[in-house]
């Protein structure tokens, strides 16, 4: 039992290799990962104004974040550390592949800003007793191999009266049209098998994942693109994106 322990991995090699092959498009606008830049200021307004009450902060302040240290899991090229690090945070950025990581690092550098990128995993990251104030967990739970594991490891560095966002796409036929079907073979927004549907994950699957780490999801939030205006917004509607707020009691 203890060696079948040892073995269990968040890392799906296959997802890694496929956001490394294209990490050089991160910072490009109109690249590969142009929905992500899209979405980013919309998801960076949820947070600085959530994450702001939460913690009794100013949001209007310039640097609201000041004093709170910050995980971005998965953080891929650093769309998100970025933002957070001028925001006032303390910015730690993991991911699975190395080469992401050094395309963030490099760009921090040519930003002028420091931030802490480390090539490892959620897992690695709790097994050394690291702890934050908040967890990112944005865009990655439908690409990880133990969505159990990787929840419990992220939960397991919040800080008592911090708080875990996470973001991802819930598992229905509204969500497959949309993400998969419109988004990949249509729209070509991002690469043809980006997603995978059985990987998509529900609100109840997400809150079940949590149930035993002694955090709890207070709110959920849908981000639904609007394709007149050309923008995202956040609502109640959670069919294909949204993301979940969650906390661990002070």
């Amino acid at each position: 039992m203890a060696g079948e322990q040892a073995e269990r991995t968040t890392i799906d090699a296959a997802e890694v290799a496929q956001f490394a092959a294209i990490a050089d498009e991160w910072w490009d606008p109109r690249g590969k990962f142009k929905p992500l830049h899209k979405f980013n200021p919309t998801r960076l307004a949820y947070l600085r104004h959530r994450i702001g009450a939460h913690f009794g902060k100013n949001a209007a302040e310039a640097s609201p974040f000041a004093g709170l240290r910050v995980l971005d899991i998965g953080c891929g090229g650093g769309l998100l550390c970025e933002p957070m690090a001028r925001l006032g945070a303390t910015v730690v950025g993991a991911d699975a592949a190395e080469r992401n990581v050094k395309v963030a690092a490099v760009h921090a550098e040519q930003s002028g800003l420091s931030i802490d990128y480390r090539h490892t995993t959620a897992e690695a990251l709790a097994a050394a007793g690291e702890r934050f104030d908040i967890v990112l967990n944005m865009e990655v739970v439908e690409h990880v191999a133990d969505i159990n594991l990787f929840m419990a490891a992220c939960a397991a560095m919040v800080k008592p009266g911090g708080v875990m966002v996470t973001a991802t796409i819930n598992r229905t036929l509204k969500a497959f049209a949309l993400a998969i079907v419109g988004a990949e073979y249509v729209l070509g927004w991002v690469p043809r098998g980006t997603h995978h549907y059985d990987k998509f994950v529900r609100p109840s699957e997400l809150a079940a994942a949590l149930r035993l780490t002694g955090m709890a999801i207070s709110e959920y939030t849908g981000v639904s693109y609007n394709p007149v205006a050309d923008e995202w917004r956040l609502g109640k509607d959670l069919d294909v994106n949204y993301m979940a707020f969650a906390t661990r009691p002070a």
